[in-house]
């Protein structure tokens, strides 16, 4: 995706000295070994911070924070003081952003724990499953979700919990086994998704089934089994009335769900029997006694478990309160480091399995596995820790699939405001910037537009793609730790990052390249466009910077400098070529600004005397002639240029942009000037 800034803003060029006075008059009024610019006093270290500790505090909003330091520069402060403010403020709001970050997250893994938090204190089965169903199509986001359960005495299956449904046909359904989508995933025991139902031929259409599907309007559906064990016991469906792609984790999130309602039936069936096996022999008590105490066990641990993850804990947490509640140490670890035949086993019969001296639970969602709970050196479990070792691993993964689906949804949101920047499709500047302060991005500030594509040789595309797919992601990561954007584009992906007051275009580009290059373990090459402004003020500046940064990435990759970051002015008046709109004022500035600024100022001819010296080739007795001035006098000029350039002026490379920069300088000087 592109994006393009504003107008590009003048820099001087590497390894030019700015015009000051003379070191000679220096020298005279400031103290040996001191510079004139350099403080004396230094504000009390620490102070900074205390403003805008008292803002956090009281919960102030992102405006306020600015307060500080324009008080500050009202008052005239030093600029030590000032640099120490906005310092103390940048950090202050990265506190205050993840401050509501998790606030946000916590408010969003609330519905899911609440579902968890439901089964362990189990009292009836109907609002458990209503709830389910409730939040799983919440979650979703689709217009009808339903549950239907098998009924072996009568040899059909029925529609047990819906939720969003407004036709009575569909909601007092019944059909026969292996009819329909449902009837499918029960034959199968795997999830099913179609896109188009009525078109789909893959499972068996009936006059019965259609007729509810038509008259609920659905066209999208997926769904789920529930199984106990190796058994079906029902369907958990999420559906929509308009064609709809289900993504993989949106499925493997109901899948979840079927999961927990089938827990939670499981449980229920537990609790049936024990209530009616109170009816029966007096050894009955004695079992019921027994299942009170697996049930109240477990809801105490799954209530225990929702309030840590409600109050925003990790699966690292999840562990450290399973190990208090085993009297054992338990661990999550990832899939690739987990015992490989314990976990496919844990999977396949979803529940805990022996591994030596340790148990091992799979934490999975679907088909995919996320990792394992490992409880170790505990080689005696009864069935009611299997049982709480198994639901911890099944609130893991529901924890993990929930941070995942908030992460990339807020990754989606900022590609799609750089997309809406790089193609001017939002042309209200007042929409951009609130879209993009909901994403703690400043349109108004300095940003460069970065163009970067990962280095080496794809085996065949569905490498290339995964490539792809990393580089974006650390991209993501990267645009959201700066408040900037990212997004993908052309093959590789697109950054727009703001500029630190200190920074520069290419130090930006090489440092992402590194940063990126970690993050993949591959080669990223990097080009930067010139720094741009408010970026709403023309439609098209951020696309025309991410042309220049797309430019500049190309001759990066010619020149053979892949894996490496820069920016246009790295590249002296082949910059030029380079920059969309043909920087020449900011190249002759960077190149010899310093010699015009002299002349300006001074009244001299540094200019004309440079310019003859490279007509007389570069000969100071020839430019003399020229000149009709002493030789002494033409030395004394270009020793003044070259303290003004640096003394590698006369180097070939410096010698040709310099040489370009006087003939650009005088074709766009003024007549007479």
């Amino acid at each position: 995706m592109s994006r393009d800034h504003l107008q590009p803003v003048e820099r001087p060029a590497p390894g030019a000295v700015p015009d000051r006075t003379r070191p000679e008059d220096r020298s005279a009024s400031e103290p040996h070994g001191r510079s004139a610019s350099e403080p004396h006093d230094r504000p009390a270290q620490g102070s900074a911070e205390t403003p805008f500790l008292e803002l956090l505090a009281r919960g102030a909003s992102a405006e306020a924070y600015d307060q500080p330091v324009l008080l500050a520069r009202a008052e005239g402060l030093p600029t030590e003081r000032i640099t120490a403010l906005e310092q103390a403020r940048r950090l202050a709001l990265r506190v205050r952003s993840d401050l509501e970050g998790r606030r946000r997250r916590e408010a969003e893994l609330s519905a899911l724990f609440e579902t968890a938090h439901d089964l362990a204190g189990l009292r009836d089965l109907d609002a458990v499953l209503q709830a389910i169903v409730q939040r799983a199509r919440s979650l979703l986001g689709t217009d009808v979700a339903y549950l239907s359960l098998n009924d072996p005495a009568r040899g059909d299956t029925y529609m047990r919990v819906t939720e969003g449904s407004v036709a009575a046909r569909f909601q007092q359904l019944r059909l026969g086994m292996g009819e329909g989508l449902g009837g499918l995933v029960a034959q199968t025991a795997r999830p099913y998704v179609t896109d188009d139902y009525f078109r789909d031929d893959r499972f068996e259409h009936t006059l019965t089934i259609d007729t509810s599907v038509r008259d609920e309007g659905l066209v999208a559906i997926v769904g789920v089994p529930l199984m106990l064990g190796h058994t079906v016991i029902g369907v958990l469906f999420a559906a929509d009335r308009r064609a709809r792609v289900f993504e993989r984790e949106q499925i493997a999130l109901l899948g979840s769900f079927a999961a927990l309602a089938a827990a939670a039936i499981d449980t229920a069936n537990l609790l049936a029997e024990t209530r009616s096996a109170l009816a029966g022999l007096e050894r009955a008590n004695e079992i019921i006694q027994d299942r009170s105490g697996v049930i109240e066990r477990a809801s105490d641990v799954h209530d225990r478990l929702a309030e840590l993850v409600l109050r925003g804990g990790g699966v690292h947490d999840v562990a450290a309160a399973v190990s208090e509640v085993l009297d054992g140490t338990v661990e999550f670890t990832e899939a690739a480091t987990a015992p490989t035949r314990a976990l496919e086993a844990s999977r396949a019969e979803a529940h805990v399995v022996r591994h030596g001296r340790d148990w091992v639970a799979a934490v999975s969602a679907g088909d995919e596995l996320l990792g394992a709970l490992v409880l170790r050196g505990h080689p005696g479990l009864d069935p009611v820790d299997q049982r709480t070792l198994e639901r911890a691993a099944m609130v893991t993964s529901l924890l993990l699939l929930a941070r995942r689906s908030a992460a990339e949804a807020e990754q989606r949101v900022r590609g799609e405001l750089l997309d809406d920047l790089l193609d001017a499709r939002d042309r209200d500047p007042r929409l951009m910037r609130e879209r993009a302060a909901r994403l703690h991005a400043d349109l108004e500030a300095t940003h460069a537009v970065l163009s970067a594509r990962i280095e080496g040789s794809a085996a065949d595309a569905d490498e290339e793609a995964d490539a792809r797919r990393r580089l974006w992601a650390a991209a993501s990561h990267l645009a959201a730790t700066r408040q900037g954007l990212a997004a993908a584009r052309d093959g590789g992906t697109v950054l727009l990052l703001p500029l630190g007051p200190d920074d520069t275009a290419t130090e930006l580009a090489r440092r992402t390249a590194r940063q990126l290059g970690t993050a993949v373990h591959e080669p990223v090459t990097v080009g930067a466009s010139a720094p741009v402004e408010h970026l709403t003020a023309r439609p098209d500046t951020v696309a025309t910077a991410y042309v220049e940064a797309r430019r500049c990435l190309d001759a990066l990759r010619v020149l053979g400098r892949s894996g490496d970051g820069a920016a246009a002015e790295d590249f002296g008046f082949l910059g030029l070529l380079l920059a969309g709109e043909g920087d020449i004022t900011g190249f002759v500035d960077r190149t010899i600004g310093p010699v015009v600024a002299y002349d300006q100022r001074r009244g001299t001819d540094l200019l004309r005397t440079l310019d003859t010296y490279f007509a007389c080739g570069m000969s100071p007795v020839r430019t003399k002639d020229d000149l009709h001035v002493h030789v002494n006098t033409v030395a004394q000029r270009l020793d003044r240029v070259g303290r003004l350039l640096g003394d590698d002026w006369q180097s070939p490379d410096r010698a040709l942009e310099i040489q370009l920069a006087l003939r650009l300088y005088r074709f766009s000087a003024p007549a007479g000037a």
